[in-house]
């Protein structure tokens, strides 16, 4: 017998209610390499199998791939029995003939950013050809951030204010869309975003986890009390928090000490009490008011069925106390 979907929780504003745990879609849409159409099918297979009804994804990964795997997946599922997020922001183009096709089995097309409004409204019609979809339940604005930007973040910034979202709000008032935000990896830009923007949630990827609590203290807090929710990306910092030592930690080659003996300190707590560091790491950003959602990004069938299993794990609340702690005591960067 199936398990039941996954609990919801509500997203502030909206009528939305997303599942506490959901799928990110960069890995199985080719964005960190080569992942077939077999390996992706029955993945995406098993998720639904395993109770897994909210699934993320954007036109950058695999430049269209991800949403066109996402949306045959979803193709002959009941509408309104589950919720899909996109983003805009990164557009798809046909190729010049003196530019070369995208590695890893990505789609021959090439990208380029585009906040303005014109720009999404296209943005978001050829997402919903590509998933063969006429709805969508939420919009992210895509990677506004310094590091993708640079020196013209400032500029980008107010392109995505002044244009972006204006064409998301009238989707959403035309009932396209069921609620939009912003998609980044960094609370400073967040902050910028609460400040100049009326949002409905941020996508805020590993910048709250047990490594990195960051959000914890510059976000959150803010976010509570304006009724922004907040879903949690890449909860296992790209790896080290689902496989230890190893994995990778913020897709660097090279781990620190500092977080290498932290990680060690967080898998021997976690093992005195029966569970694995992977559930912890899953479930800790669900422990604040304001995360609405956890989206954990699988490549595999096999990582699947671990995220499966650690969703479902009961975790014993004197294991959240040994967190803070081996937080507070381990080592400091040097």
């Amino acid at each position: 017998m199936e398990p039941p979907p996954l609990p919801t929780r509500a997203l502030p504003r909206t009528g939305l209610h997303i599942p506490i745990i959901g799928l990110g879609g960069a890995a199985l849409g080719g964005m960190h390499g080569v992942v077939t159409e077999e390996e992706t099918r029955a993945t995406l297979t098993d998720a639904w199998g395993s109770g897994f009804r909210y699934f993320d994804t954007a036109p950058l990964y695999g430049h269209g791939l991800g949403e066109l795997r996402l949306g045959a997946a979803l193709r002959d599922r009941p509408k309104g029995g589950y919720v899909l997020s996109t983003k805009v922001g990164w557009r798809m183009t046909p190729l010049a003939p003196a530019e070369e096709t995208p590695p890893n089995g990505n789609l021959p097309f090439g990208r380029h950013i585009d906040y303005s409004f014109d720009g999404t409204l296209r943005s978001v019609e050829d997402s919903l050809m590509r998933l063969g979809l006429d709805r969508l339940d939420l919009v992210f604005v895509h990677d506004v951030d310094p590091y993708n930007h640079g020196s013209d973040y400032p500029a980008r910034f107010t392109e995505a204010v002044d244009g972006a979202l204006p064409a998301l709000r009238r989707l959403r008032e035309e009932g396209v869309i069921g609620a939009i935000g912003i998609g980044v990896n960094n609370c400073d830009v967040c902050r910028d975003f609460l400040e100049k923007a009326d949002l409905d949630c941020f996508l805020l990827a590993g910048r709250y986890s047990l490594l990195d609590r960051e959000a914890e203290i510059t976000l959150l807090p803010e976010c509570e009390r304006r009724g922004v929710g907040v879903i949690i990306g890449a909860p296992f910092n790209t790896g080290i928090l689902a496989k230890g030592s190893t994995g990778k930690f913020n897709h660097g080659s090279e781990i620190p000490p500092h977080i290498l003996a932290r990680v060690e300190a967080m898998t021997s707590a976690c093992a005195d009490h029966g569970v694995s560091l992977m559930a912890a790491a899953l479930q800790f950003p669900l422990r604040h008011p304001t995360v609405i959602s956890v989206l954990p990004g699988p490549r595999s069938r096999q990582q699947l069925q671990g995220i499966a299993v650690a969703a479902r794990t009961q975790i014993p609340e004197a294991l959240w106390a040994e967190m803070d702690a081996i937080r507070s005591t381990s080592p400091a960067p040097m």
